[in-house]
């Protein structure tokens, strides 16, 4: 990335990836508040008063829980049409489903119900039980493995996008990241590893083949409550807002140095910390932004038809293509800001 703003010429900064980046970018600090240095560094060498920070907006509301789910037809089976296919394991884990407490179970319970239920009747169906069953009850089987793999994608939709803890992880009660800190957990890395390996289970068909273990569903929970832990989905997007709205009041000032006649009137325009500083940093945003971003797209995109509201708000607020979501959007702040620098730089040779 180059920033170009020395009497010499156009200076060239060099960075080997993100992970470098984030480690050069470990003084600390507020990242409004280091945005703001820089504004005011900048001022002070283009000779004008330095801008007045407005506060950014904040991130769109995420949808409610109703607008967030899809209809799943109900299955009904009698008890004794359930009952014989009691070498499949099922009926225990049906009569729960079916209690007072299972009825109310929260979004992600019912998901390990509907993933559980799903093994079950395809390993009984690959198995010798079927053999051993009267004609109408191996087609029950056969109809009910076949109705739940149908359904499982949107049982995982709901089960995903019905939880409290992954409408958590986009709350707008959140600050942006600090200012050294722009890379994701590990642990929500792995929830997101998790939940994407979760949702595309009923496709892993060759997974055994490939010497790759299956997901366990009974580690559900404890990677929503990491997700839970720290809204870092809400706090990327209000990072890159912010860093936008700074990006357009520092080209503001640049602008506004251009248009003057004496735009070099400052004669010592070297390189400074700030300058460093704030290449970096916007270089590591993008590259966590983009990471992050890229790794929530297959869960967003895992059904062919998801809710109106749903597609809405990802296309405002998570596109990486949109122009008006908040990654493009900055990084076009960010390279407006890096021309109109590259600008000043060759008029001040």
């Amino acid at each position: 990335m180059r920033w170009a703003f020395v009497n010499g010429g156009p200076a060239r900064l060099l960075v080997a990836g993100l992970g470098g980046l984030l480690a050069a970018c470990s003084g600390g600090g507020d990242s409004n508040d280091r945005l703001v240095d820089y504004q005011r560094e900048l001022a002070r060498r283009l000779d004008l008063a330095p801008p007045t920070p407005a506060a950014p907006d904040n991130i769109g509301a995420f949808p409610g829980p109703r607008e967030r789910l899809v209809v799943i037809p109900e299955t009904r089976e009698g008890l004794l049409n359930v009952f014989a296919l009691r070498e499949c394991h099922i009926t225990t884990l049906v009569a729960e489903r079916n209690s007072t407490l299972g009825r109310v179970a929260p979004a992600s319970q019912v998901w390990r119900y509907e993933l559980t239920l799903w093994q079950r009747l395809s390993d009984c169906l690959e198995s010798k039980v079927p053999e051993r069953l009267a004609d109408a009850d191996r087609e029950r089987l056969e109809r009910l493995t076949r109705t739940k793999t149908e359904q499982l994608p949107r049982a995982a939709w709901n089960g995903l996008f019905g939880s409290e803890e992954w409408a958590g992880s986009f709350s707008r009660v959140s600050a942006p990241l600090p200012a050294d800190a722009l890379a994701p957990p590990e642990a929500q890395l792995a929830a997101l590893a998790y939940l994407q390996a979760l949702t595309d289970l009923p496709a892993q068909t060759d997974s055994a083949a490939n010497d790759v273990p299956p997901p366990d569903p009974e580690a559900l929970e404890g990677h929503l409550r990491a997700l839970n832990e720290r809204p870092y989905t809400a706090e990327l997007l209000r990072t890159l807002v912010l860093a936008t709205q700074r990006l357009e009041e520092a080209s503001a000032l640049a602008e506004r140095a251009l248009a003057r006649h004496d735009g070099c009137l400052t004669p010592a325009l070297e390189e400074a910390e700030h300058d460093e500083w704030l290449a970096q940093w916007l270089e590591a945003l993008s590259g966590a932004a983009q990471a992050w971003l890229a790794g929530l797209e297959p869960l967003f995109g895992s059904l062919d038809s998801p809710p109106d509201a749903v597609s809405a708000y990802h296309r405002e607020w998570l596109s990486r293509e949109s122009a008006a979501a908040p990654l493009p959007a900055f990084e076009a702040a960010r390279d407006h800001h890096q021309a109109l620098r590259s600008t000043l730089a060759e008029r001040c040779r």
